[in-house]
This record gives structure tokens, C-alpha cells and sequence, in this order.
């Protein structure tokens, strides 16, 4: 496969320069399980057909090729496609009348990340345009969560981060469970002044009377 790759290296440096495919980026970062679309371009001749234009987009990963994307005479082959494509890969159809291929790779996985070439030949020139994606594992709520305050610092948002800080540091505190039993304590104390108050009366002659309840009017 690395021979085949030569040789069509060798044959685009070949060619008129008339006829090339670029791509809008050379390398790609993505994360596990996201969406990506991948874009070249390539000479367009008004006057031409479609009939003519075959694409072929393919990812190489060592000694392994797989079919990202085939068109044949203008035409989409989907019988083409390797496996592990099958149903993540979308074309715009609108785009290649333009002369742009956009395709738009769905939920990510690491063994996506390799050398993508896609090879470009009609009958007024041939050429290939080369990328890179790196899809990386997909990161933990924790790893996000520092993700995020790094972002924030230095984005310069290092007053909100106190801000927020110092509210949990109030909460801390300030126990709100301390205003509560405040308040139960403060009801209890005046419903006890409501209530009946026992009373000791004293005979005539200095003998202890019987208790008597007092009842408020």
C-alpha cells in the first residue's frame, strides 16, 4: 500500500498544474463520538460533464486501506464503501457541482484517525489532495470540568470563578440550619407563655392549697 501511495504521488507531480485538488485543512482534531466534515476542492470546467468526474477518497492507516467515498462517472457508489463507513459518511451533493467535496464523517472513533487522500480524475486532469484526522478518546465529566476552568482562566474569566467560590464559601458558613432552629426555638418559647401556669395558694392557716389553673379570658 505505501508503493501505491508513492505512485500516486509521483503522478500528481506529473500532471498540469491546471487541475488540483486541495484541501481547506491539512490536519483535523476531533474527539471520540463528535462529527467532522472533511473538505477538498478541485478545478471545475463549466463546459464539462459529470460523467467524466470520478472520485475516489480513501483512509490509510499503515499497510491498511479503507473507501471512504466513491463516485464513478458522476455517479455515487455506495457499494464501495468499506464497512466501517457505512452509514457515518454524508456527501453534499450541491457542493460537488461546485467543484468541493464535503463529507461529513458521523459519531467518531479513534481508529478513524489516520491519512485521508482523495483522489480526483476527469478527462481535462487528475490530482489528489491530502488531510490527516486525530480523534482522540473521548474525556471523563472531571477531565471536562478542569477542561472548562482552564478555558476560563484564560479566557480571563477569573473573576466569576472567585465569585462562584466565594459563594460556596458563604454556604459554608452560613448554615442556613442555624436560622431555622433559631425560628423554632423563638415559637416554642412563645406558645409555653400561652399555656396554663399552675398556681400554689395558700390556706387561711398556712397549709398548702390545691393546684388551680389559670385560664387566660
Amino acid at each position: 500500500m505505501i508503493c501505491r501511495i508513492l505512485l500516486l504521488i509521483i503522478l500528481t507531480s506529473c500532471v498540469s498544474g491546471s487541475f488540483v485538488v486541495n484541501v481547506t485543512q491539512t490536519s483535523y482534531q476531533a474527539e471520540e463520538n463528535h462529527n467532522i466534515t472533511l473538505e477538498w476542492t478541485f478545478t471545475t470546467k463549466p463546459d464539462r460533464s459529470n460523467k467524466t468526474l470520478n472520485i475516489f477518497c480513501e483512509l490509510f492507516i499503515s499497510n491498511n486501506v479503507s473507501v471512504l467515498y466513491h463516485v464513478h462517472e458522476g455517479v455515487e457508489v455506495s457499494e464501495s464503501q468499506d464497512e466501517k463507513f457505512s452509514g457515518r459518511v454524508q456527501s453534499d451533493k450541491d457542493a460537488l457541482r461546485e467543484g468541493r467535496i464535503r463529507l461529513q464523517l458521523s459519531r467518531l472513533r479513534t481508529d478513524d484517525s489516520g491519512l485521508y487522500l482523495c483522489e480526483v480524475n476527469t478527462d481535462y486532469g487528475f490530482s489528489i489532495g491530502r488531510c490527516r484526522l486525530n480523534v482522540t478518546g473521548a474525556k471523563n465529566s472531571k477531565e471536562k470540568y478542569w477542561e472548562k476552568v482552564k478555558n476560563a482562566l484564560a479566557g480571563g474569566q477569573i473573576a466569576g470563578i472567585i465569585l462562584a467560590g466565594l459563594m460556596v464559601l458563604i454556604g459554608e458558613i452560613v448554615d442556613p440550619k442555624f436560622f431555622i432552629n433559631k425560628g423554632v426555638r423563638e415559637e416554642t418559647t412563645s406558645d409555653a407563655d400561652e399555656t396554663t401556669v399552675p398556681l400554689q395558694l395558700l390556706a387561711g392557716d398556712g397549709s398548702e392549697g390545691s393546684e388551680v389553673t389559670h385560664l387566660e379570658a
